[in-house]
């Protein structure tokens, strides 16, 4: 059993009789707590109470009866175990069709006390572990539809933000733009133990950097220039809720230190107080930059690092989801096609190929982007998603800090898919566009993954 399945809830108005029964459970491993009446004890008790309750029938200001009636309403698998003087006894039977899980007469022996109490804690557990299961199956249905994906990756990260859902320690999201580290850190919120709280989420690559503080810690009314009213930070505006930090990454230096400080002391000052507010919040935070090589570089401090990253998610690329593709274009295309008041459209056989091939270097977003432009575009359908996947006219994009190799490579099958496309997959007509001899054509095709078949 875990430390709250052996908790039991002792509850008798004869203080000696209360000190020996606790006594005697406590030395045998249980956490007892003791109350000398029934309403005393309902106040400490919920519906996730994993223990048990013992508690006496006869007693002043509610009896056992109408004790166990309150606990069945408060939740009826919570096992009461009632302790009854002998002219009581048909009490108890009364109580047990009630739904009481034993009864013992006074007096009693202690070991056998154990033994029924040990019966209805592992009753307990079975029931809570059941419970668990089920909310834990209801969750899978759930974060499925919010997190689409049936490959090993993401299957894998949906299992990830359930089992820490429920925990308070600060999450980082790893992951390239447009993966989906904000779906990610909806659903930490939406399946977590805070979701009736606020879900805040501050893009700190969009915020200025003259009012970064202002916007994360609040102000007073005079604070400064402009500040003709007090105005809470969006530390205390998540408060009881979860803070997302989106790109942390590109907080400035300068505030991380006042970032730090108010985690670890779990509150906040505003600007032009002194009067520290107190912080109650789960900080989620999302970047697609190395931080470590960003804490190296000394444009993020190390000490920042190691508080946000307690559990740290990754968001796997679209390339590394291939069997995902598919599933998540149709899902986009039907959206858009409903969005627009289009029909809906089915792919093409040689369409797959097109996108199984496709690097996607903006991810998720991208996808959607390009189902949507399919499904609003006039071009027939045999050729327009290669339209709209590699437009001619199409920017190139240059991931940052890439050499001039990594350039020349890129370009090189941007023009060779330019022709591919244009020539509808006729090598003999790419050979005399880009006038290539037969063998340095397919070594191109073969180095940049680039198959025939893709654009007949």
């Amino acid at each position: 059993m875990t430390v709250d399945q052996n908790q039991v809830y002792l509850v008798d108005d004869d203080a000696e009789m209360r000190a020996a029964t606790a006594q005697w459970l406590e030395l045998s491993g249980y956490q007892v707590k003791s109350f000398p009446d029934a309403p005393t004890a309902l106040t400490q008790l919920t519906g996730e109470f994993d223990g048990i309750v013992v508690s006496d029938i006869r007693m002043p200001k509610m009896d056992g009866m109408v004790f166990l009636s309150r606990l069945n309403r408060l939740d009826p698998d919570i096992p009461v175990v009632l302790l009854t003087a002998h002219g009581d006894v048909q009490m108890a039977v009364d109580a047990m069709q009630k739904g009481a899980y034993d009864f013992i007469e006074k007096p009693f022996d202690p070991e056998y006390l154990l033994d029924v109490v040990q019966r209805a804690g592992e009753k307990r557990r079975l029931v809570m572990e059941n419970r668990e299961l089920r909310r834990r199956l209801t969750g899978v249905a759930d974060i499925e539809q919010r997190l689409l994906g049936n490959s090993a990756a993401i299957r894998r990260l949906r299992e990830e933000i359930l089992d820490i859902s429920d925990t308070d320690a600060p999450v980082l999201i790893q992951g390239e733009t447009g993966t989906g580290k904000e779906v990610v850190a909806r659903c930490l919120h939406e399946f977590g133990a805070r979701k009736e709280g606020k879900y805040v989420a501050v893009n700190c690559g969009a915020v200025p950097e003259n009012i970064f503080e202002s916007e994360l810690f609040g102000h007073e009314r005079g604070a400064f220039t402009g500040a003709d009213r007090c105005r809470i930070g969006r530390f205390e505006y998540a408060q009881g809720g979860i803070l997302f930090l989106d790109e942390i990454g590109t907080m400035p230096l300068s505030l991380q230190v006042k970032v730090l400080r108010s985690l670890q002391e779990r509150e906040v000052i505003r600007i032009g107080s002194n009067i520290a507010q107190p912080l109650d919040i789960r900080l989620i935070s999302a970047t697609s930059k190395d931080l470590l090589a960003e804490c190296v570089a000394g444009t993020f401090r190390e000490d920042l690092y190691y508080r946000i990253n307690v559990i740290e998610l990754r968001v796997p690329p679209l390339r590394e989801r291939g069997e995902d593709i598919l599933l998540l274009f149709n899902y986009f295309s039907v959206q858009a096609a409903a969005t627009y008041n289009r029909p809906e459209i089915t792919l093409q056989e040689t369409d797959i190929g097109l996108l199984i091939n496709h690097d996607w270097p903006g991810n998720v977003r991208e996808l959607k982007n390009i189902a949507e432009r399919y499904v609003l575009s006039s071009i027939p359908k045999g050729q327009r998603l290669a339209s709209v996947l590699r437009h001619p006219s199409q920017d190139i994009s240059i991931p940052e800090g890439s050499s001039l190799h990594d350039l020349m490579r890129l370009y090189e099958r941007l023009l060779l898919e330019q022709a591919l496309i244009r020539h509808k997959g006729d090598v003999q007509a790419v050979m005399a566009d880009l006038d290539l001899p037969r063998r340095t054509l397919n070594e191109k095709m073969a180095r940049h993954h680039l198959e025939r078949k893709n654009f007949l």
